[in-house]
């Protein structure tokens, strides 16, 4: 038996030393949609430092399609050796919600960080004597059913953001599916529709110029991309949507790895450079420990499925 106990303590000393060394290699980091957008931008910005703070190379594949999926449950069948990892946004979470088959569970991932949050921005189109949310409840409640909203699709965060209002506030709308954000404001400002939630990014400019009317923001508090337009939790209290960013790892990475990279992250995402680069999309920067952040993914499954339910939305 001695040979067998000095083969696992050989082995126990190599997996040690092996995490003890990490990273060996490059580290890639999977990001399930296409580069530019807010989870792109956040996870290249993590590779930049970490690939300085560990002197090895940490890169970003793009990998998208299939609402995220694709690139989920590649980081989710990856070995759990800390060399794959995964930036994803809130569709972790709102996949599982809205669609029965889902190739991966939302809680079976190791949790490093909730990197981001950014609300979005509820905007109306300016011609309507509509410029508050009370004035939008107002008229809801006047005629339900006669005003109409439109989404870049069935379970997107602009969808739920408005399905948690109408919950919330017991108002009725219509629903409107567009193939992206785009489409639904470029409907919103030709008075197709009325209303629509935005990111900040897409919203902004047109705010500024006059062709949308912001009444309100998703969040908990104001944004610096918009710092005149209020939260929509001041007229309906506790009202809280956010679209979000969190970097995990496959189920079963070593506690050790899961901890230096949480380390790094939180440096990274306190940095200048990562808050200048998020502004714009009115998105900022957290960073919460991994015990955190698995409370919180658990917490928004409980949200979104309740709210998905009173909404009547059928799963997929």
């Amino acid at each position: 038996m001695r040979w067998v106990s000095a083969l696992v303590l050989c082995l126990l000393v190599g997996h040690a030393a092996a995490q003890g060394d990490y990273p060996s290699r490059p580290v890639r980091i999977i990001v399930p949609s296409p580069p530019s957008g807010g989870t792109d931008i956040v996870a290249r910005v993590l590779a930049q430092h970490f690939s300085k703070a560990f002197g090895q190379q940490f890169f970003v594949e793009n990998k998208p399609g299939a609402g995220n999926m694709i690139g989920i449950e590649a980081a989710a069948r990856s070995p759990a050796d800390g060399y794959t990892l995964l930036m994803v946004a809130s569709t972790l979470v709102l996949n599982f919600v809205l669609y029965r088959q889902v190739p991966y569970d939302p809680v079976n991932f190791a949790p490093i960080t909730l990197a981001a949050t950014a609300p979005n921005i509820l905007v109306v189109d300016p011609k309507l004597p509509i410029n508050s949310v009370s004035d939008l409840l107002t008229a809801a409640k006047a005629k339900p059913g006669g005003l109409s909203y439109g989404t870049p699709g069935i379970g997107t965060s602009p969808h739920l953001c408005m399905e948690l209002l109408k919950y919330m506030a017991k108002i009725d709308l219509q629903h409107v599916p567009y193939k992206g954000t785009a489409a639904a404001v470029t409907d919103v400002m030709g008075g197709q529709i009325q209303v629509a939630f935005a990111t900040a990014l897409t919203a902004k400019p047109l705010v500024d110029a006059g062709r949308l009317r912001a009444l309100a923001v998703s969040g908990p508090k104001r944004v610096e991309a918009l710092p005149n337009v209020p939260p929509v939790g001041e007229t309906v209290s506790g009202y809280e949507a956010m679209q979000w960013y969190g970097f995990v790892a496959p189920a079963g990475t070593p506690p050790a790895v899961i901890e230096r990279l949480n380390g790094e992250a939180i440096t990274a995402l306190r940095s200048p450079e990562m808050k200048q680069r998020l502004a714009t999309d009115g998105a900022e920067p957290l960073g919460t420990t991994p015990a955190e952040f698995s409370a919180f993914i658990r917490r928004e499954l409980d949200k979104w499925t309740k709210v998905a339910q009173a909404a009547g939305i059928e799963k997929q």
